[in-house]
């Protein structure tokens, strides 16, 4: 054999030569080549083991919230106010100011787009007396609210004219008059049978009957002694107003004045007269009020203090 094929012989030798296997791995890691835990909801930002992940904080301290104690419905953060704990809606609003709303939801915060969340909650701190105060008002106001609502039907009471007006339900009514107050009792005309709603419909029916009544005595009264004249009177039904008056003369007020004791009423009637002689709220107007209601003060407390009942 040639010394050319001995050295080809030899390359062809090494070329088919195996790999050499690769020595397995030790089933037991050396304990300082083991890699430290790292929690499941972020990686470690750094080799350091004291370092704790920052978004695995934020969500400890989202768990850790405790249960407000007041939440709106559409309520997006939450801040401990007055070591109360507050769900609150905030809003960006096209506003130059902060603003904070409490009513029977909860709390509304509106901001600017120019203000930051820190300034925003800073400044929800600063008012944190005043808001859990008003969620306590707003909340009791609710549960009152709650109790004074009417189940209409027979024997059921509710306020007229500063009284508890008993209803009885008097079938023998119905063919001669439909409705008679016989000293604390409302007698109406209807059977034992009557749904609430048609013992509601007529009940108010009644009092809009003596709305316009005394609602006419007391204008009548009230309105020579300023030297005005009212022309027309219309009953009204709103929610929040209680009357309003006309530069011609018309006078609108709401029928269910009737649930509040005569001194109420007459404030409101005196109030509305005197907008006929002063179109506003100036001090002039309510020192013409005050000529005829010297303690409006405390029948406007009244008017605004008192639960009526929810029809």
């Amino acid at each position: 054999m040639g010394v050319g094929s001995l050295i080809q012989l030899a390359f062809d030798w090494l070329d088919s030569a195996p790999a050499p296997a690769k020595p397995a791995p030790s089933l037991t890691a050396s304990p300082t080549a083991s890699p430290t835990p790292t929690p499941a909801v972020s990686p470690a930002p750094d080799n350091s083991p004291t370092h704790t992940p920052k978004s695995a904080v934020v969500i400890k301290a989202r768990t850790a919230l405790p249960e407000p104690h007041y939440k709106h419905p559409r309520a997006n953060r939450q801040a401990c106010l007055a070591q109360t704990w507050v769900a609150y809606e905030f809003k960006r609003a096209r506003r130059r100011t902060i603003g904070f709303l409490v009513d029977a939801d909860g709390l509304v915060v509106r901001a600017p787009k120019w203000v930051t969340i820190a300034e925003m909650e800073s400044a929800l701190q600063e008012k944190a007396v005043w808001v859990v105060r008003k969620l306590q008002e707003v909340q009791e106001r609710q549960r009152q609210l709650a109790g004074a609502r009417i189940t209409w039907r027979d024997g059921v009471s509710f306020p007229y004219m500063g009284q508890q007006l008993v209803l009885r339900l008097d079938p023998s009514q119905q063919h001669a008059r439909p409705a008679v107050v016989l000293g604390d009792t409302l007698c109406l005309g209807l059977s034992q049978s009557a749904s609430p709603e048609q013992i509601r419909d007529a009940v108010q029916a009644w009092l809009m009957t003596q709305a316009r009544e005394h609602f006419v005595a007391r204008l009548n009264h009230y309105a020579p002694l300023l030297g005005v004249s009212w022309r027309k009177l219309s009953l009204s039904n709103a929610g929040t107003r209680w009357g309003s008056a006309k530069s011609d003369g018309s006078i609108r007020l709401n029928w269910r004045l009737l649930h509040f004791k005569p001194s109420v009423i007459d404030y409101v009637v005196a109030h509305e007269l005197s907008h006929l002689r002063v179109m506003n709220h100036s001090p002039a107007f309510w020192d013409t009020v005050k000529t005829l209601v010297p303690d409006f003060d405390a029948q406007r407390s009244a008017l605004r203090d008192e639960l009526l009942p929810v029809w």
